[in-house]
C-alpha cells in the first residue's frame, strides 16, 4: 500500500496559536484539499495524524472536533478523494500519553486501521515533532513551509533527512511526477 500521512493544522488547514476551535475557524491551506484528492486518485492511501490538545484543555469538545473532521472529509470527497483515516490525540502534554506526537501512537493506530506498515511512507508536517515522529517510525519526512513550517526551518532541522516543500500542493506534485 502506498501511504502518505499528513499532519492537519498548518499542512491541510491554516493554523492558529489560539487553536482551531470551531468549524467556522477551519480554513484549508490553498491547494491542500486538491492535493489530497490528487494523491488519492493516484492510488495513495492518505491518513491524518494530528495532536488536538484543545480537547484535553477544554477549548473545544470532541463533538466539535468530529464536526471539523467531517468538514475536512467532505471537502476532500468533493474534490474527488477519500481520506483513509483520521487519528488524533486529544491529550495535553502533561498527560504523558503514547499517542501525542512525537511518540509513535498515532502512526501505530494508522497502521492498525489500514492493515499496513508505515515504514517508508511519507509523513508530511510543519513542526519539529512531525519530523521526529517520521524519523522514529521509519517514515520519509517532508516539511512544508505553511503553518509553523517556516519557523521550524529557521530553528534548524536536519536537511539531509527532511525534504522541504512550499506546501502540501507542492509536495503532491513532487510525489506524482
Amino acid at each position: 500500500m502506498k501511504l502518505v500521512i499528513l499532519d492537519r493544522d498548518g499542512v491541510i488547514n491554516e493554523d492558529s496559536d489560539d487553536y482551531i476551535r470551531s468549524v467556522d475557524q477551519w480554513t484549508p491551506v490553498a491547494g491542500s484539499i486538491e492535493a489530497i484528492a490528487r494523491l488519492c486518485r493516484a492510488g495513495y492511501a492518505v491518513a491524518v495524524a494530528t495532536n488536538q490538545s484543545g480537547v484535553g484543555r477544554g477549548y473545544f469538545s470532541p463533538a466539535v472536533l468530529d464536526a471539523i473532521h467531517a468538514r475536512l472529509e467532505e471537502e476532500v470527497r468533493r474534490a474527488g478523494g477519500e481520506l483513509s483515516c483520521i487519528c488524533f490525540c486529544p491529550h495535553t502534554p502533561a498527560d504523558d500519553c503514547q499517542c501525542r506526537k512525537p511518540r509513535p501512537g498515532l502512526v501505530r493506530q494508522i497502521e492498525e486501521r489500514l492493515g499496513c506498515s508505515a515504514e517508508g511512507a511519507w509523513l508530511v508536517g510543519d513542526s519539529p515533532c512531525d519530523m521526529e515522529l517520521a524519523a522514529g517510525c521509519g517514515c520519509r519526512a517532508a516539511l512544508v513551509r505553511t503553518g509553523k513550517g517556516q519557523r521550524t526551518l529557521q530553528a534548524g532541522i536536519n536537511r539531509e533527512s527532511v525534504s522541504v516543500f512550499d506546501s502540501l500542493s507542492h509536495f503532491s506534485r513532487f510525489l506524482l511526477k
